[in-house]
């Protein structure tokens, strides 16, 4: 057998038997999550509101958003219907329709891994890396997700008008659960479920840059950081994305496995202990300590921020 550590990364992985329906049964745990978030916010909106459940219900809104992630990549059951009665539940749950995963994320970002074709590249607003540009981001980014989701939804309607049908009832779900929600108490609606999934959406969306920013994109493992602290097991291994972009059909417990077999290949500046450690130090020291600042890895002479999608450096 190769010694060769990319021979060894693209080695496949024996898939989990499952249980029952479930295709693997680590994701009980994401169901687990999936059935708390919504308990914990209707105790609160029957009893009051408690600290350390919203703190708990707060950890659980950015939980979702990565289910949400690994849902989209890898369905959590064997069966069509099942599979879309969970893509209505992460709907309502996150605050946002699960379809946009498939044109913004697997199509967008998978397939051109942080470079000039990726719509919401991070360098496309600046190269840097600073908590202002982590804070940033999800604002930047919907502003040119969302005329590219649209472009691609009617050619959908062209194309497919029952994938079309889905997707609306998906917002319908979404926007509907918002409307009755707000119509029965404004107050608890906001703050137990509208702001909490907003917090989803922004660690779902600021994610990216955490990820990619002053990465690579043209070095063949070098356009993604990668955390390896106690931050996977409480969020299924989202830390490890230079795996999870090799093999974006694995599932999320199988990156630890992959993450090292692939570790001898990536920029040791893109490995980090912790994204505690990483945090305090590139955000929060960074800005008074010169040392402590993050630096970009994309050569000068690559291309700089653009108002659009590229596909090649001449177009830069």
């Amino acid at each position: 057998m190769s010694d060769d550590p990319a021979s060894s990364a693209a080695r496949p992985i024996a898939a989990d038997p499952g249980i029952g329906a479930l295709r693997h049964r680590r994701d009980l745990q994401s169901l687990a999550y999936l059935l708390a978030q919504p308990l914990l916010a209707l105790w609160q909106w029957r009893h009051g509101f408690s600290l350390p459940l919203y703190a708990l219900m707060l950890y659980l809104a950015i939980a979702v958003s990565v289910i949400h992630h690994n849902h989209a990549h890898l369905p959590l059951w064997r069966g069509r219907w099942r599979n879309r009665g969970t893509d209505l539940l992460i709907t309502v749950l996150q605050g946002h329709p699960t379809f946009v995963f498939h044109p913004a994320h697997n199509r967008n970002h998978h397939r051109h891994r942080h470079g000039p074709g990726d719509v919401a590249r991070t360098w496309r607003f600046g190269d840097h890396n600073h908590a202002l540009g982590w804070l940033l981001h999800p604002l930047q980014a919907i502003a040119v997700i969302y005329p590219f989701l649209f472009d691609w939804l009617r050619g959908v309607r062209r194309r497919a008008p029952g994938a079309y049908r889905w997707y609306l009832l998906q917002y319908t779900a979404w926007l509907g659960s918002w409307a009755l929600l707000l119509a029965i108490d404004p107050g608890k609606a906001l703050a137990l479920v509208i702001l909490p999934q907003l917090l989803g959406l922004h660690w779902l969306l600021s994610a990216n840059y955490l990820q990619h920013a002053h990465a690579d994109d043209a070095a063949r493992f070098g356009y993604a950081r990668n955390f390896e602290g106690w931050l996977n097991p409480l969020l299924f291994n989202i830390g490890l994305h230079t795996a999870h972009h090799e093999h974006g059909r694995a599932h999320w417990s199988e990156l630890p496995r992959l993450h090292y077999r692939y570790r001898p290949l990536i920029d040791p500046r893109l490995l980090e202990a912790s994204f505690a450690g990483y945090a305090w130090r590139v955000f929060v020291l960074g800005p008074f300590l010169p040392h402590y600042r993050s630096r970009s890895l994309r050569p000068a002479d690559t291309c700089a921020a653009v108002d659009g999608p590229v596909t090649t450096s001449k177009d830069c």
